[in-house]
């Protein structure tokens, strides 16, 4: 596969914080229960009142809830920055490399279309997607 992906050669991404990838369409933040554990630590929360306030259940799965934008519930909007940037879940952390923007150039394009960081930055070696994109598949 990663002599035939056709980012073998590297991707240029650098993030510009603008939060893009935490407002907009309503959608999903999967979270498991080590994450959630941590961003309930972080935010001196025991696990059972982070849950209650901030996770839903879809299906047998966990997802942040997010307002009714589909803003992430933890993008604070006056600073554009995520109150639980450094416990993040693994999904925030893999962006961009999700299958979902990698399966074409198209994919990728229409990514950077919408993301500052997308196509800016050092060149990313194909190792480097790799091991993002093994966090998740989105």
């Amino acid at each position: 596969m990663s002599e035939k992906a056709w980012y073998r050669k590297g991707l240029r991404f650098e993030c510009a914080s603008c939060g893009g990838c935490c407002i907009g369409a309503p959608g999903y933040v999967w979270i498991n229960k080590a994450e959630i554990a941590a961003m309930a630590a972080s935010l001196d929360l025991d696990v059972e009142t982070f849950s209650r306030k901030y996770v839903r259940l879809v299906g047998i799965r966990k997802s942040l809830i997010e307002f009714a934008s589909g803003d992430c519930v933890f993008f604070d909007n006056a600073s554009r920055e995520c109150r639980v940037y450094e416990v993040r879940p693994r999904q925030c952390r893999a962006w961009p490399f999700w299958t979902s923007n990698l399966r074409t150039p198209e994919s990728w394009d229409e990514m950077c279309s919408e993301c500052p960081g997308g196509n800016k930055g050092p060149l990313l070696p194909l190792e480097e997607i790799q091991s993002r994109m093994k966090v998740l598949s989105v």
